[in-house]
């Protein structure tokens, strides 16, 4: 990626999502890979909804934008920084996130994992 995409560790992530300013995680994968699991409390808007539905996109906190991996992320990441938003990518996405110890939360309840 560039550096001009902002981007969070995983820590760096739980500290922005759970400090002062609590950060939305704005999940950006398709809606089965949501289902399987998902940071609890998260945003989802797949990365080909976003601009019909931008109006949806939280935009008075910061985002942590994440993905599986962190490819998809890192484009919407710099797409919404261009657009004006106070945006960062998590580097490695929610693969990261799981290996960091880090839970995910299935939409029926329970353990999520990573689809």
């Amino acid at each position: 990626m560039t550096d001009r995409i902002p981007t969070l560790t995983v820590d760096e992530a739980r500290a922005r999502i759970d400090g002062d300013a609590g950060a939305v995680v704005l999940d950006v994968r398709e809606p089965d890979e949501w289902n399987a699991g998902h940071v609890d409390g998260s945003t989802s808007i797949p990365m080909g909804e976003l601009s019909a539905r931008r109006p949806d996109i939280p935009d008075a906190r910061p985002l942590v934008v994440v993905c599986r991996s962190g490819a998809r992320s890192a484009k919407v990441t710099q797409a919404l920084v261009a657009a004006g938003y106070d945006a960062s990518n998590l580097v490695g996405g929610l693969q990261a996130w799981v290996e960091a110890g880090e839970p995910l939360v299935a939409e029926g309840g329970g353990a999520g994992v990573v689809a």
